[in-house]
């Protein structure tokens, strides 16, 4: 059987047992706090399961679009180290809300494995709950008891809590779980080794391919367990493990679902995909990344295409991380220094067309991010490589610094004999003891040669090292043995700020005789996921449930006060601050969702007593209203009330969106798709897919469309609970990514405009928009633009401010007939009078060269010049300092100079003395910046330095004496 026949047969299954087929939730949640990506199955019906929803069907099967990258589920590093873990992969499920149980789940599970996909009875283990002593749970003796009617009791085996009870998170739904294993190994290894004893236990043979849970208990946040008031199934069986089971494979990436790509990259990389490679073969890194990047298109294309752009900040960053995870094994391995991974998006959307349609319907735009995503991260690859190189050389120039010292006299006599004695070395004038002469080279590495990223040393780091060494050799041995070390800082930092990996910075290493402070790394890491846990960390209290009452009726459409009692409440704690949860049984307020905020209000209650409501969010399809405190009362009715400026104003935002979406496309193109939006009182953001800047001309287009609707007034034509197939076939727009039910809303202004799938609040007709005005359009991503604008009291506010300032600007040039050209002619004198300024600054900088070149003071064969010098930037005081060294021979020169308050420092020295005499105007300015609270560094020859005390460079000027005496 084919990949698509067999996930075919297991929906027709299903179907055949009393089953409805419901379509995969996008990959990406978005109303969900506790989750980014879909990475389950069950993740669409949680609201069922923790009752918050009544279900439309008792029993319904999918095949679910899953994401295990992060959290509890990390698959990540796993991926293409072995042949079954993914990071997207398709979770067939069948499910039950309150209706069979576990007696019609084993049956069936077991019929259509044997019966209808044939596999060997013989090669399958079950797995049951074994019961829990501290939790007071029994072993799942009713599973056990129906499993035996089909396989023999050998093969029926006890699991642990950690395996066999499944729970959705620290608290909620849970129960007992049966798993379905499958020996997929010769009849040799079986003879040799009983399956039973491989079953969970990693072996990449004896593997998981279906779970059964049985959800029967509610965790509470005290750890306790309540029994659900319905019982549910919940199963899930690995797509891509199913496929290689009956296609007789002993690697996922060996079936039909993986080797169209797989091949793919083979051909185009010029390598062999060798499945049955090892590590230490020859093939083994070729194969490992073959399958990478097989497995992360998939991940990275299904979630652009259901609207997650790569980003720097949460589900974003996971996708940008997943896709540079894939570049670097395409680069680093695969020998693909120019972008690759985007080509493999249309043959990967060819492959699910029909399956999951929304990536078909956008390859061209997921190819298109992709591209520019490798671009993007193949130049911060090659900056990130360059920076280690560069590093690398310098160690190198270290090593042979301290080669060369070890062998040189020091200070007039070898450097031996003087180990145990106190002398002064070069100006630091410190006493050396038996080890100060090995500290005072590490002082001298730190500062006289620059890495690329600085690493400075400290003497209580040095006696680390040294670890209160008392023979100077063998000191002189371990600062040496530390030197050829990658430090930690540098290893972290490319990896966390250039993506650049651990692995390929240790090969670096290992190619230049080096080794990478890898327990260092592993510390940072640690501590980075440490501050990153805290700093998300959210202590959510149980509910207090007042009424049983599965549903909220949302009167928001209709009226922006109702008379309301609270259902449940529970408190959340978050980042130090205590806010309430409140969920009420009617309710005016609405909850973020679809890009508008939620509503902000006030709960008002008979008492008088008035709770303000900051926010309103969705959690798993509940409306839930924050608040920082909770009533004296919380049996009263109340009466919940909207702010309505603020939801007129965001009604005014919502409704302008549309009309900008759509008249975008006329402009634009059909191309042009939302792909994000934040629509709130203020003002409205939105994203859309376009590849290039639009232009002003356009955007004046787009624009006046708009306003034109505006002016006609056209009313609100909303329609409810419209079957969702109906809305789509009369031509409406709806997004990708976004989860829709059986039943949809339309939004329509002028079935001939805009006509949108949307649950958000809008304006009652058009004019009360008032007016629309662009204020900004930029990127945002490969293939996504964002326009901003503004409605209303806030788009007369601008013109108004707009119109204030041209008015002001009118005054001040005295009201010339065109302001365009009286400000260009400013502009023009302005810079006219630049170069002017810049003209006499040169002639009075080389009027300067003669004055100071007079002044040469001839010091040890060295021609010292240190004087303060009057000169307005920078620029000059380096163009007189290049003058000088033109003129000068055996040049030290140091000028400072006071600009505009703030002190400047400049170190030139001659380059023959810098070879002859190793003075290094880096090292010198750092010294002499000290004396103007300030820092710098340069080149060996050149260096420049600020500060923040004037008062100090008359000091720098006598201390720069000290370097040549």
């Amino acid at each position: 059987m084919t990949a698509s026949e067999i996930r075919q047969a297991f929906l027709d299954f299903f179907v055949s047992k009393g089953h409805v087929i419901v379509p995969s939730a996008p990959i990406v949640i978005k109303n969900d706090p506790t989750l980014m990506f879909t990475n389950a199955g069950m993740n669409q019906f949680k609201s069922l399961f923790l009752g918050e929803e009544a279900p439309k069907y008792p029993r319904v099967v999918d095949t679910q679009k899953c994401l295990r990258v992060s959290g509890k589920h990390n698959d990540l590093e796993e991926v293409g180290i072995d042949t079954y873990h993914h990071t997207m992969f398709e979770m067939l499920g069948n499910w039950s809300f309150g209706d069979y149980f576990k007696k019609e789940a084993i049956a069936w599970s077991w019929e259509l494995l044997t019966e209808v996909y044939k596999i060997d009875k013989d090669r399958l283990y079950v797995t049951i709950f074994e019961g829990d002593e501290k939790e007071g749970l029994a072993k799942d003796q009713e599973a056990y008891d129906y499993w035996k009617q089909y396989i023999p009791e050998d093969r029926i085996l006890p699991g642990n809590k950690k395996d066999n009870f499944w729970e959705m998170g620290e608290t909620g739904p849970c129960g007992p779980c049966s798993e379905i294993h499958y020996d997929n190994r010769s009849e040799a290894e079986r003879l040799r080794v009983k399956g039973a004893d491989l079953v969970n236990g990693d072996s990449d043979q004896v593997i998981e391919i279906w779970n059964n849970v049985f959800m029967q208990f509610n965790r509470l946040k005290d750890g306790s367990l309540q029994p659900l008031p319905a019982k549910h199934v919940d199963t899930g069986m690995g797509f891509e493990r199913l496929v290689r089971v009956l296609q007789g494979k002993t690697s996922n990436y060996d079936t039909d679902v993986f080797q169209p790509l797989i091949q793919f990259i083979a051909e185009k990389s010029g390598r062999t995909y060798k499945s049955e490679a090892k590590p230490g073969d020859e093939a083994w890194n070729d194969a490992v990344a073959m399958r990478v990047l097989a497995d992360h298109v998939r991940a990275i294309s299904f979630c652009i295409a259901d609207g997650q752009l790569p980003s720097n900040n949460k589900a974003g960053y996971v996708i940008r991380r997943i896709l540079r995870r894939a570049v670097r094994y395409s680069y680093q391995y695969l020998g693909f220094k120019e972008p690759f991974l985007n080509q493999l998006v249309p043959l990967l959307a060819d492959q699910f067309k029909g399956v999951f349609d929304e990536l078909y319907k956008q390859k061209d735009f997921v190819q298109k991010v992709v591209l520019e995503e490798e671009v993007s991260f193949l130049r911060t690859l090659g900056k990130g490589i360059n920076i280690l190189t560069e590093y690398i050389q310098s160690l190198k120039e270290i090593q042979e610094f301290l080669s060369t010292q070890y062998k040189l006299p020091f200070g007039g006599d070898d450097i031996n004999a003087i180990a145990n004695l106190t002398v002064n070395y070069s100006t630091h004038s410190v006493s050396i003891e038996t080890n100060r002469v090995v500290l005072n080279l590490a002082d001298h590495i730190a500062k006289d040669i620059d890495p690329p990223i600085y690493r400075r040393f400290y003497d209580a780091e040095y006696w680390v090292v040294l670890n209160g060494t008392k023979d100077y050799h063998e000191a002189f041995a371990l600062l040496k043995s530390y030197i050829n070390q990658v430090p930690a800082e540098l290893a972290f930092v490319l990896s966390d700020t250039y993506g650049f990996p651990l692995d390929l910075t240790e090969l670096m290493a290992r190619e230049n005789d080096l080794v990478v402070d890898v327990k260092g790394f592993e510390k940072s890491l640690a501590e980075q996921k440490t501050r990153s846990r805290a700093a998300t960390a959210i202590d959510t209290g149980d509910w207090v449930v007042l009424k049983d009452d599965e549903s909220v009726e949302f009167t928001g459409y209709d009226e922006l006060e109702s008379v309301a009692h609270i259902v449940k409440y529970r408190k959340v704690s978050a980042k130090g601050k205590e806010q309430y949860q409140i969920v009420l049984d009617k309710t005016p307020f609405y909850a973020e969702s679809g890009g508008q905020v939620g509503d902000k209000g006030e709960l008002v209650f008979p008492d008088g007593e008035v709770i303000e409501v900051t926010d309103t969010k969705k959690e798993n399809g509940l409306i839930v209203h924050f608040t920082d405190t909770i009533p004296e009362t919380v049996d009263d009715a109340l009466t919940a009330i909207v702010d309505p400026a603020l939801r007129t104003s965001t009604e005014n935002n919502h409704s302008a969106t549309h009309l900008l979406h759509a008249a975008m496309k006329k402009v634009l193109g059909t191309h042009v798709n939302q792909k994000g939006s934040l629509v709130n009182a203020d003002y409205l953001r939105f994203d859309f897919s376009h590849f290039a800047k639009v232009t002003e001309d356009e955007l004046a287009q787009i624009e006046a469309i708009v306003n034109e609707k505006v002016r006609e007034n056209i009313p609100l034509k909303e329609q409810r609970m419209v079957a969702y197939q109906e809305a789509i076939t009369s031509g409406v727009t709806a997004l990708f990514g976004e989860k829709y039910g059986e039943y949809v809303r339309v939004i329509t202004f002028d079935d001939e405009f805009s006509k949108e799938l949307c649950g958000g609040t809008h304006v009652k007709a058009t004019g009360q928009i008032g007016f629309f005005k662009i204020i900004s359009e930029s990127a945002v991503a490969a293939g996504v633009r964002r326009i901003e604008a503004i409605t209303g009291i806030g788009a007369e506010n601008y013109i108004n401010y707009q119109s204030k300032l041209v008015h002001q600007l009118r005054e001040l040039l005295k009201n010339p007939k065109d302001i365009s050209k009286s400000v260009e002619s400013l502009l023009d004198e302005n810079n006219r009078l630049k170069k002017e300024i810049e003209k006499s600054v040169l002639e009075k900088s080389s009027g300067l060269k003669n004055e100071l070149a007079a002044k040469a003071e001839s010091i040890n064969s060295i021609n010292f010049i240190a004087q303060k010098v009057q000169l307005p930037n920078a620029d000059a005081i380096k163009n007189l300092a290049y003058q000088l060294k033109d003129i000068v021979d055996n040049l030290f020169l140091v000028l400072a100079a006071d600009i505009d308050g703030k002190p400047s420092l400049t170190v030139m020295i001659a380059e023959n003395l810098v070879k002859e005499k190793s003075l290094n105007a880096g090292t010198i300015i750092r010294e002499l910046a000290k004396e103007i609270k300030g820092g710098g560094g340069g080149q060996p020859f050149f260096a420049t330095a600020g500060g923040s005390d004037v008062s100090g460079l008359d000091k720098a000027l006598e201390k720069a004496r000290s370097f040549v005496v």
